[in-house]
């Protein structure tokens, strides 16, 4: 019995999913949407083809982390220059742009490559619960069966 590799001209359309941020912990949020971006919940995953679905975050300025995160966890910038690092810890950067705490989350979770870097395109996050993307039709996902399978 042979495998079977799944080729890019087989590879299903993209089906556009929407996340609730709401409540959730960001590290749960994170990886449940880079799960649905690389296409793990298919039976058709293949590592080497972006055979996942596009993902829509809602609501990213309630999102939650827990402990002491949101006062000590930093995200730290760097300009390139001698000197040039900036940092920012996460209730300050979920004040400004609390997209951005969403998407550098899921971004590290994504493999480090040009796949990595084109899935990644296919991540909107909105900080509201209204989002300009009506038009492709956003469906919930699928609840995860018990046994986290």
């Amino acid at each position: 019995m042979k495998t079977h590799s799944v080729k890019p001209a087989d590879v299903a359309k993209k089906h556009w999913v929407l996340f609730d941020a709401e409540n959730q912990t960001l590290g749960r949020l994170a990886t449940e949407v880079a799960r649905h971006l690389r296409g793990k919940h298919k039976p058709t995953f293949t590592p080497h083809l972006d055979c996942g679905d596009g993902v829509i975050v809602i609501n990213a300025e309630k999102i939650k982390l827990t402990g002491w995160k949101m006062d000590n966890k930093l995200y730290h910038n760097h300009s390139l220059y001698i000197g040039g690092i900036k940092a920012i810890n996460a209730k300050d950067l979920l004040a400004k742009h609390p997209e951005r705490l969403i998407e550098i989350a899921v971004k590290g979770m994504l493999p480090k490559s040009k796949l990595g870097r084109a899935i990644g395109g296919h991540l909107r996050v909105h900080a509201g619960k209204d989002h300009p993307h009506t038009g492709l039709k956003p469906v919930a996902p699928q609840p995860r069966l018990a046994g986290g399978k």
